[in-house]
């Protein structure tokens, strides 16, 4: 147990406090205002406050976590620190030179996605656009390097306290945007895209396309068996998620009524665990979303509560509200789409807090940190990805890969094939 005083024990103090301690220290945060219960007690406390004199860690307050409005606000970054850091304090008594709970806040509830930014083409929050990319930190867990110097002052002070045990975790996860590419999609999608490719002179394309349909070539998205096998040989606990909703410009996957994809899933189903993968169309409509819920789950004859929003969007907090409304107990939408690093700051699960409403709800995030199209984009896997899953080792965190299952090709020329995949399996098994 570590006791917290603050003069306000407000709704974000004590999520983030939460997050800290609870869930990257494993210990169990104790709240008090009462200043006189704090300068008695003598088990580890922190003193989070504008003034030293209560006792205990003085971990000063930037102001943050006792606002309620959302606001645009001008970040002062420190220049000594590494990684950076912001909301710099200084009283002389302050164990530390910046507001960590503040700056941990600031990332994991997304604050910045609240405020107006430009939206890609796709109405996508950019990494380009956010502080960690503009400051360079994006392939750091900010949060968990903190929380850390927040443990190590603590320790100083209380040499019999530690935090508790944590152990690095592995999640591979993939994404099934299209579950055959030639195979199964009806006969006017078939024959349109076979007339499409003689149209425009592809010529290599048609007749492939009518080899996989005639059944004499395997299609090229149908790797199911050996994905399942290189997970099986490494011990890996995999997570799909699959599209499963009416065809759409942006949703493009198999007729859901079409009786192999049902199987695949099922078949999956047996082997791994299954979220949905919700589609673009559904961003705009709360009916459809509703609507690939309850199909999904009557395939799987089960209830649905793992998400991933298709096209990594995420219109912050609407897309979330909706996902918390039909009772989604994980999302593991939080990333960018083609670059890699920590898009909040974090390497671990953390609960949604609606920061329109001061609420945190019962929905947890888990941000993934390595996608396949980064590859497509020319970063180097020993290069960029190494040095990441290096650093979530290092914190005991929890690293979640991204791929595509059109990027698991046997094509050797492809640059997330396959063969691509495994090496980035070798580097992130324990």
């Amino acid at each position: 147990m570590i006791l917290i005083y603050s003069p306000k024990i407000t709704p974000r103090i004590r999520y983030i406090f939460k997050l800290i301690f609870s869930g990257l220290l494993k210990d169990e945060p104790v709240f008090t205002s009462d200043v006189e219960e704090f300068a008695a007690a003598n088990s580890p406390k922190i003193n989070y406050s504008k003034d030293p004199a209560a006792g205990g860690l003085f971990m000063e307050a930037q102001g943050l976590l006792s606002e309620k409005e959302i606001q645009t606000r001008e970040l002062v970054f420190l220049e000594d620190e590494d990684p950076p850091a912001f909301f710099p304090v200084y009283h002389e008594s302050a164990s530390m030179k910046f507001d960590a709970f503040a700056a941990s806040f600031y990332l994991v509830s997304r604050y910045e996605e609240y405020l107006p930014f430009v939206r890609d083409e796709y109405g996508r929050f950019q990494a380009r656009e956010s502080i960690a990319w503009k400051m360079d930190f994006l392939d750091k867990p900010v949060v968990n390097i903190w929380a850390d110097r927040i443990a190590a002052a603590i320790m100083k002070k209380w040499p019999d306290w530690k935090p508790g045990p944590k152990e690095y975790r592995f999640i591979p996860t993939i994404d099934i945007n299209a579950a055959w590419k030639f195979k199964r999609k009806g006969f006017f999608r078939t024959t349109a895209g076979i007339a499409n490719a003689l149209i425009k002179g592809e010529f290599e394309n048609a007749i492939e396309r009518m080899k996989v349909i005639g059944n004499s070539r395997p299609d090229p998205f149908d790797t199911y068996e050996e994905q399942l096998d290189l997970h099986k040989n490494y011990e890996l606990e995999t997570i799909y998620f699959v599209l499963f909703a009416d065809y759409d410009n942006n949703d493009r996957n198999i007729p859901i009524n079409n009786r192999h994809f049902k199987t695949l899933i099922k078949n999956l189903a047996d082997y791994c665990r299954i979220g949905i993968h919700t589609s673009f169309a559904s961003l705009k409509s709360y009916d459809k979303l509703n609507l690939e819920f309850k199909r999904l789950a009557a395939v799987l004859n089960r209830e649905i509560d793992m998400t991933r929003q298709h096209f990594h969007v995420l219109n912050m907090p609407v897309t979330y509200r909706n996902f918390v409304s039909r009772d989604v107990e994980n999302d593991y939408s939080m990333g960018y789409a083609v670059i890699p690093g920590f898009r909040a700051g974090i390497c671990d699960p953390f609960y949604f807090y609606d920061l329109d409403f001061e609420l945190e709800t019962n929905m947890r995030i888990w941000p993934y940190a390595i996608v396949d199209k980064a590859l497509e984009q020319g970063y180097d896997p020993e290069k960029s990805f190494k040095p990441i899953i290096d650093r979530v080792k290092e914190m005991n965190g929890t690293l979640i890969t991204l791929w595509n299952n059109e990027s698991l090709v046997k094509e050797k020329g492809h640059k997330a094939n396959l063969q691509g995949y495994e090496e980035i399996i070798r580097m992130a098994i324990p």
